[in-house]
């Protein structure tokens, strides 16, 4: 079988459902989220970012009022927002005392009313569940700044020669912010799920045969 070099963005191309939801929120340094939700099956797309302040044009070296912040992109047929809700409370410490200033805060923007329902809800479970109460900053989604490139994918860009194997599918770093499998290798990094596992899911991912066995083999012959 001759394997194309295909770029991620086209062999992913099917992924990009119009059913897909976004959720937003922080959890302190938006790098370790990143991976954790980046591994999840259901997660689409993770990107991270700054949100929550009012400073015109946040950046990583001048941020302002803003939050790290993480958007993540999901097949609600898959994972469910609620499902997303749980995973974020029960994997930081929502305390503002936690804290110091607005950067790592715990913070949570809902999209719409369907997802400001569930907030309440499952805000409500986690209280009773983690026996405490709950101080994430909640608001309506008001926008999103996308971080800088180093900041995407962060843990798997500290591979370098991990990046040099995909530069046939990714010749330019930032396609791999967008990017369900680079989103799923920076989790595997970090050390969420495994590469078995990982192979399983690619086999079952709604994308032309000749895509999934590409990535399958760009994974089994990849060194690290």
């Amino acid at each position: 079988m001759t394997v194309q070099n295909d770029q991620l963005p086209e062999l992913e191309a099917d992924l990009a459902s119009s059913l897909c939801e976004t959720a937003t929120f922080g959890m302190g340094c938006f790098w370790g989220p990143d991976a954790r939700f980046g591994a999840l099956p259901g997660v689409i797309r993770t990107r991270t970012g700054y949100a929550g302040g009012t400073t015109g044009n946040p950046t990583y070296k001048e941020m302002g009022d803003h939050t790290e912040t993480i958007e993540v992109d999901f097949d609600p047929s898959l994972i469910s927002y609620e499902g997303i809700l749980r995973h974020f409370w029960r994997n930081h410490y929502p305390n503002r005392d936690a804290y110091r200033g607005r950067q790592y805060i715990s913070l949570l923007h809902f999209h719409d009313e369907n997802q400001e329902a569930a907030v309440e809800k499952v805000k409500g479970e986690m209280e009773a569940e983690l026996g405490f109460s709950i101080e994430t900053e909640i608001a309506p989604f008001e926008g999103f700044t996308l971080a800088e490139e180093r900041h995407q994918k962060y843990y798997l860009k500290r591979y370098p020669g991990v990046l040099g194997q995909l530069e046939d599918m990714a010749p330019e770093p930032s396609i791999l912010t967008d990017s369900i499998f680079a989103a799923r290798l920076n989790g595997f990094v970090k050390g969420f799920g495994n590469r078995d596992a990982l192979l399983e899911e690619i086999s079952g991912w709604p994308i032309r045969p000749e895509a999934r066995e590409q990535l399958k083999q760009k994974l089994k012959h990849m060194k690290w």
